[in-house]
């Protein structure tokens, strides 16, 4: 290796210093599906970059779900799978599924990140009463076993975050009295974030980011204000399956989250090049610039 490679090594280094200074310590919420959960080369380099974040000090938790996976199973019970308004319809064959899914990915990613040296612990959100649901109706429909997060109790999250481990979380959750409901996994992030008052809640997905013009790559937003994101939802620059996350995004930045990333999860070490370079690879949304 010649010396301007080096050279070129530690300039990245250099870069990525004030970064790692002024979130050291902070807590980092990642929402994990999408290709990068699919494909295992994929998978290891995510649980990689998220155990390097561990190890400088960030905070990780991990949200999951494991939508393909859960309609490969329900396919071989002879049940299809059928979605209302991008929810699932969750009978309770499909819950039960659903379930069984979500616990044997939940503690393969906390192999993972063993085989990387990392402490982790698999949960879910019954655990510890952590999410409290609600039934969730679609448009006054009964679309089954569904909930809607009511309340998070953090209590088990932060003891784990003290006590070194990261948390692990599938989003089977209960309501009051114990019954066992699915929860959207973005919906699971995206209220821990909150209640955390997170520093970053990350999307990884199998898109860019927020684009102006979906049909032009090169239009891609690398930060977005809510102000501006707004603006974007009012003028119907966004729509379709993009507009309920940047909804979604807009409340969580303005209920304490510092800020929200939309990363194209398909690009090998997505959350350092997103984190620890002054560009950034895809979209931040923040309370202003």
């Amino acid at each position: 290796m010649n010396m301007q490679n080096l050279q070129n090594k530690a300039q990245i280094l250099i870069e990525a210093l004030p970064y790692i200074q002024r979130f050291s310590g902070k807590i980092i919420v990642i929402k994990y599906g999408g290709s990068a959960m699919e494909d295992e080369t994929l998978k290891k380099s995510v649980i990689r970059d998220i155990a390097l974040l561990k190890s400088i000090g960030f905070k990780p938790i991990i949200v999951h779900g494991g939508g393909k996976e859960i309609n490969k199973w329900l396919e071989l019970s002879g049940e299809k799978p059928e979605f209302i308004q991008g929810f699932r319809k969750t009978s309770t064959n499909t819950l039960q599924i659903a379930e069984m899914v979500l616990n044997q990915i939940n503690k393969s990613l906390v192999g993972y990140m063993s085989s990387f040296g990392v402490l982790a612990v698999g949960m879910s959100g019954k655990d510890g009463n952590t999410l409290l649901v609600e039934k969730k109706y679609i448009n006054g429909e009964d679309i089954g076993f569904v909930g809607n997060v009511a309340k998070v109790n953090t209590k088990l999250i932060l003891s784990l975050l003290e006590g070194g481990f990261l948390p692990v979380i599938c989003p089977i959750s209960i309501d009051k009295n114990a019954q066992s409901y699915n929860v959207n996994a973005d919906d699971a992030a995206y209220a821990i974030a909150q209640a955390l008052k997170a520093e970053k809640l990350v999307f990884l997905s199998d898109t860019e980011g927020v684009y102006r013009d979906f049909e032009d790559k090169s239009s891609l937003i690398t930060m977005l204000t809510i102000a501006k994101a707004k603006e974007l939802i009012h003028s119907q620059s966004i729509s379709g399956g993009m507009l309920p996350k940047i909804q979604n995004c807009i409340e969580a930045v303005e209920n304490g989250v510092s800020s929200v990333h939309i990363i194209d999860g398909r690009i090998k070490h997505c959350l350092l090049l997103e984190f620890f370079t002054d560009s950034g690879i895809g979209t931040a949304i923040l309370k202003e610039e």
